[in-house]
């Protein structure tokens, strides 16, 4: 291998870490695909005529036989199952053109939404590597023929069915990207204070809750309107900022959303905002230890809970 070659690997690999990552919904998993593609590099005895189209063959091959062994695993998961949190804000491995145009920008981020990641599930893995080959990172037919190994014919057939199925259930965000950011700045703001009636101001009436805890650590969240969202929010929260966590927030997978850290600075969870017609929609949160150690250091939520709880009572 060339040096060139290593150089080149190396400005490539933002792309491939985000068709892994959209491929898998694991940041971890993604980035073992990236290495894995660096390790078949490393042996092949011949230089690639494109580089480029070589190794998102490769990257893709490998995505997809992960998917298919964690396809399995997924079906005797404990309550609902979310993507890996994903930061946007500051994360590097996210192609270097992402902000090259307003439109761009906006079109990957969709594509790394919750709401999208979780669509994308419901696509059989070889759609969902067309489609993200396709749609996502417009790449030329010929090329996905190649990664997935089918027919430039059965990928339009392919790309043309997981096009109809994600745009029958197509998430619709608020696309003003300020907007968003400003109402969940008011959200958080509240949820610091205690304030149950300008939450609830800002939750839509059908609010939906969930959480991804793996059964392992918190509730699973569920659709209890503005009202009881709030109170349940208001009792949950603020007694844990008072014995020193807090919410740093975040952009995750492209929507507004915060970290929320113990008093020692590990992560308990995340949570993400979908917000639409200037309320929030449904509040997403992850919990389970699992999907959080690529974060940083990961609280113990059990026992924090129960300190907080031990708080409450004045103990």
């Amino acid at each position: 291998m060339t040096p060139e070659t290593e150089i080149e690997f190396e400005e490539l690999r933002p792309l491939l870490f985000s068709i892994a990552y959209r491929i898998l919904g694991s940041v971890s998993e993604a980035e073992d695909a990236v290495q894995e593609t660096w390790i078949r590099l490393e042996g092949t005895s011949t230089e690639p005529e494109s580089l480029k189209a070589y190794l998102s063959t490769v990257v893709t091959r490998i995505s997809l036989d992960v998917l298919r062994s964690a396809r399995v695993r997924r079906e005797t998961y404990v309550g609902p199952w979310f993507p890996e949190p994903l930061p946007t804000d500051t994360h590097i491995d996210e192609p270097v053109d992402i902000y090259a145009s307003p439109e761009k920008a906006t079109e990957l981020a969709d594509s790394v939404s919750m709401a999208a990641l979780l669509l994308l599930e419901r696509l059989s893995p070889l759609e969902r590597a067309v489609f993200v080959l396709r749609e996502v990172f417009h790449f030329g037919f010929a090329d996905i023929a190649k990664a997935v190994d089918r027919s430039e014919a059965a990928c339009r057939q392919l790309a043309s069915r997981a096009r109809r199925h994600m745009d029958e259930g197509k998430p619709r965000f608020e696309a003003d990207r300020r907007k968003r950011a400003e109402l969940s700045d008011r959200f958080f703001e509240a949820l610091r204070d205690g304030d149950l009636d300008q939450l609830q101001a800002l939750l839509a009436a059908d609010v939906e809750t969930v959480n991804d805890g793996g059964g392992v650590a918190g509730g699973v969240g569920g659709r209890f309107g503005a009202e009881k969202a709030a109170r349940i929010l208001i009792a949950a929260v603020p007694p844990l900022l008072a014995i020193g966590a807090r919410l740093e927030q975040r952009e995750l997978n492209g929507e507004p959303g915060a970290i929320l850290r113990d008093a020692d600075g590990a992560i308990l969870g995340t949570w993400t905002l979908d917000i639409l017609d200037g309320q929030i929609q449904r509040i997403r949160s992850v919990t389970n230890p699992e999907k959080l150690g690529h974060l940083g250091p990961v609280a113990d939520l059990k026992d924090v809970v129960r300190r907080r709880n031990r708080h409450r009572r004045g103990q």
